[in-house]
């Protein structure tokens, strides 16, 4: 007797989460009612409340008194590191921008991908790797893995005209981001990308984000480390 409820339970679930991930539903639609998705599934409005309850708990829609349930806006990335457009990083520098498309490979993931992630299930990536420049010199080296389960359009997205992050930032909704910075040499393949000597000091950037709990993407930025520094405003906390 409960199989069938929690079959049209899921089924809702994964029609609403697949429209709001996918971008069909953007950020601040408001659902439809209770009332119409039960007229439209044919089922109880516990059934559908049920549902909008754990999509509110997943952080991908907001539930508002008496006004409705509207999917959620991406959070501020007023960060720790906030998460910059690169094209307006090298601009505030007052140097032209451009980018390069060097690879892009759609494919089944592999345990290598599913770990870059941290992702347990198998299923679509689109792997790039994108050089930036800021006027004639290489600006840093983009390495980035795209979950297509989270981002299904960027299996069909050629990014001939809009570089992979600013298109992810104007297209795909985040909830939470992850920073990890660190320094390497620069091996002979990845500094002839850069155009340096090889054995070059690089900061290395790794960023992941995910919407609620679907991984969206992971990205390595590689920067020539005479050329780059991270800055941070901070205020001391409170003790």
């Amino acid at each position: 007797m409960t199989a069938a409820p929690a079959s049209l339970h899921q089924r809702i679930l994964g029609d609403l989460q697949g429209k709001i991930l996918s971008g069909k539903l953007a950020p601040g639609a408001r659902i439809a009612t209770e009332h119409e998705l039960a007229e439209a599934y044919d089922c109880s409005r516990m059934t559908v409340s049920n549902v909008l309850a754990k999509l509110a708990r997943a952080g991908l829609v907001e539930r508002r008194r008496k006004a409705g349930t509207f999917v959620t806006r991406p959070q501020s990335q007023a960060a720790v590191l906030e998460i910059h457009d690169i094209k307006a990083e090298v601009q505030a520098l007052g140097q032209a921008y451009r980018f390069e498309l060097l690879s892009r490979d759609a494919r089944r993931s592999t345990a290598a991908d599913r770990e870059r992630l941290v992702s347990k299930s198998a299923g679509r990536v689109v792997e790039l790797v994108v050089r930036h420049f800021a006027g004639d010199r290489v600006f840093c080296l983009e390495d980035r893995l795209i979950n297509a389960e989270a981002v299904p359009q960027a299996v069909h997205e050629c990014f001939d005209d809009v570089a992979p992050g600013r298109w992810l930032l104007d297209s795909v909704p985040w909830t939470a981001a992850e920073h990890r910075i660190g320094a390497s040499s620069a091996g002979k393949e990845r500094a002839t990308l850069l155009s340096v000597p090889a054995n070059t000091a690089c900061l290395i950037v790794e960023r992941r984000t995910w919407r609620a709990a679907l991984p969206v993407t992971h990205v390595r930025l590689t920067y020539p480390g005479d050329s780059h520094q991270l800055v941070a405003h901070f205020t001391p906390t409170q003790t």
